[in-house]
């Protein structure tokens, strides 16, 4: 039964944690099954070498059988005829091969079990072949999946960097904008100094002509 001890390893083995320890699971799910019906061939040839030694232990059985039915048959016909001596050797052998048959029986029982248990595994080892054979394209569908997620997960991880820079920027922009405002301010507040500064002088001159002109009329009016 050596042949199907990885059948029993993988088998027993939970897939998931095979595809855990895998570095590309398809390859893995894909390696198993290779395996598997590698073993499959291996075991329906010893299952027919089997089959066939419960037949060649049946054939012997039954042959033995047939013998012995056949010297007593030959042992009758001799006495009917008045031959004791044949029918006493047709005897003799026929317990010859009686004395052969309970070993022949248990060689037969024997090969029959062991032909059962082979075919039994056998349909077993076909039956979880094709079990896993369906599931493959799931889990390979699971997969796909996953490495489609992934991709997502990193375009995510991506928009927020970029969310960040863009963050950034509005920051620089608001930093630039303050510095134009206040640029702006300080220019106006010089040339608003600027002029000031002359407007008031014009006032002044102007202030104190026209004083001199209204006192001047008001002289003249007094006069008269």
């Amino acid at each position: 039964m050596g042949i199907l001890t990885r059948f029993r390893d993988i088998m027993a083995s939970n897939i998931n944690a095979l595809l855990d320890k895998a570095e590309d699971p398809e390859k893995m799910i894909d390696q198993c099954l290779r395996n598997l019906n590698s073993d499959l061939g291996k075991v329906k040839s010893e299952t027919a070498a089997i089959m066939a030694e419960e037949q060649r232990a049946k054939r012997a059985l039954d042959e033995c059988n047939a013998e012995i039915e056949k010297m007593q048959s030959y042992a009758i016909k001799a006495l009917e005829a008045g031959n004791e001596n044949d029918a006493r050797r047709f005897l003799e052998q026929k317990a010859v091969l009686t004395s052969r048959q309970p070993g022949l029986k248990d060689a037969y029982e024997l090969a029959k079990n062991n032909a059962a248990h082979m075919r039994q595994m056998h349909d077993k080892l076909v039956n979880d072949i094709n079990e896993l054979e369906a599931r493959k394209d799931m889990i390979k569908g699971k997969l796909a999946v996953a490495k489609t997620q992934e991709r997502i997960n990193k375009m995510s991880s991506s928009v927020v960097s970029t969310n960040d820079s863009i963050a950034s920027f509005e920051k620089y922009e608001e930093m630039a904008d303050k510095a134009l405002d206040k640029a702006n301010a300080m220019a106006e507040l010089n040339r608003t100094s600027s002029e000031q500064t002359i407007e008031d002088l014009a006032k002044k001159y102007t202030s104190d002509a026209s004083i001199d002109e209204e006192l001047a009329a008001l002289k003249e009016s007094l006069n008269k």
